[in-house]
């Protein structure tokens, strides 16, 4: 399990993410490009919103489809519910990671990859 706000600093700890409202809820961007998403703070159900591949989509819903979920109308293009109740804080930091490398330029990732 992993608190909203633990996610919310995580989010925002990768490489020239900003947040911004959207639709009521916070979104993280990196270069005006949406890569994660949460519920409204003291939301009932707490979860964030990832951009994945589609593989790595299926094998997450298949193996725990009670902590990941495609997003209803956007679940096509990669992007996962995740419940961050029952999700390892490790393996959250990990997609917030994967869904920043999927929408940032190449060239920032490619430094992002040097500094590490």
């Amino acid at each position: 399990m992993i608190s909203w706000e633990s996610t919310h600093k995580l989010a925002l700890a990768l490489p020239e993410s900003e947040e911004h409202d959207h639709f009521g809820s916070p979104s993280f961007r990196v270069k005006g490009k949406i890569f994660a998403q949460l519920s409204p703070p003291k939301s009932e159900d707490v979860r964030a919103l990832v951009k994945l591949s589609a593989a790595n989509q299926a094998a997450l819903t298949m193996s725990a489809p009670n902590t990941f979920s495609p997003a209803p109308h956007w679940g096509h293009r990669g992007w996962t519910y995740i419940q961050l109740a029952t999700v390892e804080a490790s393996l959250l930091r990990e997609l917030l990671f994967q869904s920043w490398q999927l929408v940032a330029p190449k060239k920032l990732v490619a430094q992002a990859g040097k500094a590490s």
